[in-house]
């Protein structure tokens, strides 16, 4: 390559990651792991190999009091003075941030709609659902919204046709997908978020009048599929108290959409780390412009608009495709599971049964992901409260309070993704097994059935670790300048 070429394609890289380097979830400063990856991997992969052994040694029969498992109905909204203090406040903060949003500074930082919407909705509802449940019936706002429109009666309660059978989850799954491709690609500031807002509630409105409240909750709604799934594992469901995580044993997935809609969750956090990592902006920056060169006519800087909307094709395209690439691979796990134990049970069903201890991964990977984000951006609701326009404010008297974000080390960062990572997955092989004692019945086949769950177990924790760790590495940009 000539000296020119080089410095063009370094050019290219540098002006291609302005955006990306500006949105990484960064820690200022690089941080060096105490021991190399491979070690954590190792010993994370141990970790469960051991938990595997020792639920095969506990587990010998399944629990007589177990039920069989159901498709989860649809939690009441809950009645009472404090739930509907809880309701109008969620309800109140879908409000402000329109508001904030069209009225409010453009700064992201000093607008309350970002805060509320992206770290206290998004991240804070969610993990707190997953805890003690009733996301939706507490903290979901479109959730209420339909559920009030559903008294005023037709059509918002039956809706003007019947909701298809067909069409599962998969209106959910692309509306999450949209939102993802937004929180990812669409640059947002305070008063886009506000028209984006307002637009999905008038469309949610809408929806409900055409299939009913309901069903529209039950299937399209994305953030009432979201609460519904994560408060599964809640040590309160239906105004009772139970064993964390046991919910995943008392109900079934519903059908091929829901699980993919629940793979998609897992596969949306792995790549909102793996589109920032060095080695995927270098495999289309350097590797694959590297093979297009010869049908792109010098100068190449010419190409630099063109390459841009590639590459952002390129990343919308393995966003998308993301589930149906863990789906493969999970289904994969079934087959192999039903070839091993020659179950009467079809792939199908197989898949329904064992989806739910999936859940626990899915939440560790969120909170890992997210932790340092939900601490450093989430303490500014209280300055937020008082100043939520912007405008130098101080109407309750926060506007000072926290003003300084909090900061965890990169170290302490680390372990904690570490560890959550372990423990996601041992509880996920946990429910596995249980599971698999309940469908098959016989000690041995149900050993033998987990052999591909514990390998893909051990795959995702890996792949977790070695994700989750590309923010500790040097730059991006300079890594691949000095390429």
């Amino acid at each position: 390559m000539s000296g020119c070429h080089r410095a063009v394609r370094r050019l290219l890289i540098a002006l291609a990651l302005t955006p990306a380097l500006a949105q990484a979830h960064s820690f200022g400063k690089t941080y060096a792991l105490p021991v190399p990856l491979w070690l954590y991997s190792y010993g994370a992969a141990a970790a469960l190999v051991l938990s595997f052994m020792v639920a095969a040694w506990l587990l010998r029969a399944p629990p007589a009091t177990l039920p069989v498992a159901v498709v989860a109905g649809d939690e009441p909204v809950p009645a009472g003075r404090g739930w509907r203090w809880w309701q109008a406040l969620s309800l109140g903060g879908l409000l402000l941030a329109l508001l904030a949003g069209f009225l409010g500074t453009r700064d992201p930082y000093r607008n309350f709609a970002m805060t509320w919407f992206w770290v206290i909705f998004c991240l804070g509802t969610t993990w707190l659902t997953a805890l003690i449940g009733g996301g939706n019936g507490r903290a979901n706002p479109w959730h209420l919204l339909a559920c009030l429109l559903a008294r005023l009666g037709w059509p918002w309660r039956d809706g003007i046709r019947r909701y298809p059978a067909w069409l599962g989850c998969w209106p959910a799954l692309l509306l999450c997908m949209g939102l993802i491709w937004i929180e990812l690609f669409g640059h947002v500031r305070p008063f886009s978020l506000s028209v984006m807002l307002l637009a999905y509630t008038l469309f949610t409105v809408a929806a409900c009048a055409v299939f009913g409240a309901r069903d529209w909750l039950r299937h399209g709604e994305v953030f009432s599929v979201i609460l519904r799934l994560m408060g599964l594992m809640a040590v309160r469901r239906e105004g009772r108290w139970r064993m964390p995580f046991s919910g995943l044993l008392a109900y079934r997935c519903r059908d091929l959409s829901e699980l993919t809609f629940l793979l998609f969750l897992l596969a949306a956090t792995s790549f909102d780390g793996l589109h920032e990592s060095a080695p995927w902006v270098r495999l289309f920056w350097a590797d694959l412009i590297d093979l297009a060169r010869p049908w792109l006519t010098p100068p190449l800087i010419s190409h630099y608009a063109m390459l841009l909307d590639a590459y952002l094709l390129w990343q919308t395209f393995w966003l998308l495709v993301s589930p149906f690439l863990y789906l493969l691979l999970y289904l994969g796990c079934m087959v192999l599971m039903k070839w091993l134990t020659a179950s009467p049970l079809g792939v199908r069903e197989l898949a329904l049964r064992f989806a739910f201890s999936l859940l626990p991964i899915v939440l560790v990977y969120h909170v890992s992901h997210y932790l340092a984000l939900l601490v450093s951006q989430g303490t500014q609701l209280l300055p937020l409260l008082s100043d939520p326009f912007g405008r130098g404010w101080n109407l309750l008297g926060t506007a000072d309070w926290l003003r300084a974000p909090l900061t965890l080390e990169a170290g302490t960062i680390w372990h904690a993704q570490v560890g959550l990572i372990v423990a996601g997955h041992v509880v996920s092989v946990w429910v596995a097994h249980v599971e698999a004692l309940r469908t098959f019945a016989d000690t041995r086949l149900a050993l033998r059935s987990q052999w591909p769950m514990l390998v893909l177990m051990v795959a995702f924790t890996t792949i977790g670790l070695w994700i989750l760790a590309q923010p500790f590495s040097p730059g991006i940009g300079l890594r691949l300048l000095s390429a």
